[in-house]
């Protein structure tokens, strides 16, 4: 192989296929980026046991030519050093040359740098998936169902399929569902989808998510995501980008989540977030986190919280509705809570109890296309 190349462009590319090299790969070669080079431009793909990412530089990219190729061919080099040199090159072009015995020679300016490669046929293939089920939606659309529900999953591999987000397409309609036993996040979106694709059992790894996040553009770019029995391709721009389905059966969450209420208020979003922060300095203290609410008599609130050792933290809130139903006094874990409010955007806050010890719901006061449900904690007095 040997190839001209924009260093802007390898740059962006290896950073994109990075994210699925394992910092211990269980053999040496998923260590490594695997390059190709033929006459349409070069590919770098990457992969380990959950994610495999490929990412296509073409040979004219923006009217400029990104890659000039004079002899076609393949390499794996080592990524950890592979990337960190492409990033430190001094200047734009660059020579990339693979001689016998997969030594690769780089050159960039009057900087030249010699690397040990592996054979490229030793490289696992990329997966293969089916077209039987697809369907696309925009970036940024993908991009905020995974923020808003990948902080809810479980840390504890003990239940490895709690370690992933749920996803479901009925009727063109998309939810994503992620929990811990503890809490539940919840995000629907309407995807204009043929109603003959559907899927219920697609689970796939909060880890993964969060990498595939990180290379789904800012600008609205359209994501075609494709469904097979054991991988998810999500497929935009000159990236493919394949996870893994996680084994096992996810449980039915939809009958935990409450329709009908004891007790219900809205409170302003912003003004409820800066006082459960608040309550949560004095909770952290005791590593509980722990945070009690009281409704009062009047249509407001009641926050508190306490550390044997720094003091008490008391505030009340004025509710936007004023409190329908029973009153109540109910404890919860604050963090969860933050984390909740931090991915509702919306103005008003609508909170749903039955009880003290009965799951809390929180959600845009106007919508349920972003919910959220809380076990609340069993306290003395």
């Amino acid at each position: 192989m040997k190839i001209t190349l924009l260093r802007s462009a390898l740059n962006e590319a290896v950073g994109q296929v990075s994210k699925a090299v394992s910092p211990r790969p269980p053999i040496p070669i998923l260590g490594g980026i695997k390059l190709e080079a033929d006459s349409s431009g070069m590919s770098l793909t990457a992969s380990d046991t959950d994610i495999s990412i490929r990412s296509f530089i073409p040979a004219v990219l923006d009217d400029q030519v990104a890659v000039n190729v004079e002899r076609a061919g393949s390499v794996v080099l080592q990524a950890k050093f592979f990337a960190e040199i492409v990033r430190k090159l001094p200047t734009e072009e660059i020579h990339l040359e693979v001689h016998d015995r997969f030594q690769a020679t780089i050159v960039s300016g009057a900087t030249e740098i010699q690397l040990v490669g592996f054979d490229p046929e030793e490289f696992p293939v990329l997966p293969s998936v089916r077209e039987d089920r697809v369907f696309s939606l925009p970036g940024s659309l993908l991009k905020d169902m995974i923020r808003q529900t990948s902080f809810a999953i479980s840390t504890n591999e003990s239940t490895p399929i709690l370690t992933g987000v749920h996803w479901q397409l009925q009727d063109g309609t998309l939810r994503a569902t992620a929990t811990d036993r503890h809490r539940l996040a919840s995000s629907v979106a309407q995807t204009g989808a043929d109603p003959s694709v559907q899927f219920s059992d697609v689970v796939i790894s909060g880890r993964t998510l969060n990498e595939l996040v990180k290379i789904i553009p800012d600008q609205d770019a359209v994501v075609d995501v494709v469904v097979d029995d054991s991988q998810v391709l999500f497929r935009l721009d000159n990236v493919l980008f394949f996870a893994r389905v996680l084994d096992g059966a996810y449980p039915d969450t939809s009958r935990i989540i409450p329709r009908t209420f004891k007790t219900e208020f809205t409170l302003p979003a912003a003004a409820f977030a800066d006082a459960i922060e608040r309550a949560y300095l004095l909770s952290r203290e005791e590593k509980t986190n722990i945070v009690r609410l009281s409704t009062l008599e009047d249509g407001r609130i009641e926050l508190n919280s306490s550390s044997s050792e720094i003091g008490r933290v008391t505030e009340t809130l004025q509710t936007s509705s004023g409190i329908t139903g029973e009153p109540l006094r109910i404890s919860f874990n604050s963090k969860y809570f933050i984390d909740a409010l931090r991915v509702i955007e919306a103005d008003e806050i609508f909170l749903g109890f039955n009880g003290p010890m009965s799951p809390v719901v929180l959600r845009p006061r106007d919508g349920e296309d972003n919910l959220h449900l809380i076990l609340p904690y069993r306290t003395s007095g």
